[in-house]
């Protein structure tokens, strides 16, 4: 049966790929910015229902808080990337190294995350629960995706 982590996980893969292909894109390029632009949406999306219906339900359990809060901030990190890669636009030598300290703020959080945790928040959540979110999550990343694109 689906759960949040496999729901999660579907997106974290997209948001990998999606680095990875910015990474390697030359600056400039339209292809660069229809890929930040993807990505942009991705990491909007996925932060706004994960925090939703995971981190939420997390922070209201005590062995969930510091995990939580720190996540929180990462995704805070990761949003002021976005924010300084955005007004790189035309500016090669910058727009590289915030791609490339995007790139590592991702990659490292959704490391962190998988290992660390997805496993306290797997002691907190029953079966039911995390079968429930999940739902929930795919259903609010969609609708976030739409509503972050414009």
């Amino acid at each position: 049966m689906d759960n949040i982590y496999d729901a999660l996980r579907e997106s974290h893969e997209v948001q990998r790929k999606l680095c990875r292909q910015l990474t390697r894109a030359k600056p400039g390029d339209a292809q660069a910015q229809e890929i930040f632009r993807a990505l942009r949406i991705e990491l909007a999306a996925h932060a706004a229902a994960e925090e939703r219906f995971l981190y939420a339900q997390i922070l209201l359990d005590d062995m969930g808080l510091k995990s939580s809060r720190h996540a929180l901030a990462e995704h805070h990190e990761i949003d002021e990337c976005v924010e300084e890669l955005a007004k790189c636009r035309g500016k090669p030598d910058e727009w590289s190294g915030w791609v490339k300290k995007l790139s590592h703020e991702v990659h490292h959080h959704l490391r962190e995350e998988e290992r660390k945790f997805f496993q306290v928040s797997g002691k907190i959540l029953n079966d039911r629960q995390k079968q429930s979110l999940a739902t929930k999550y795919r259903k609010d990343l969609k609708r976030m995706r739409e509503v972050v694109a414009p």
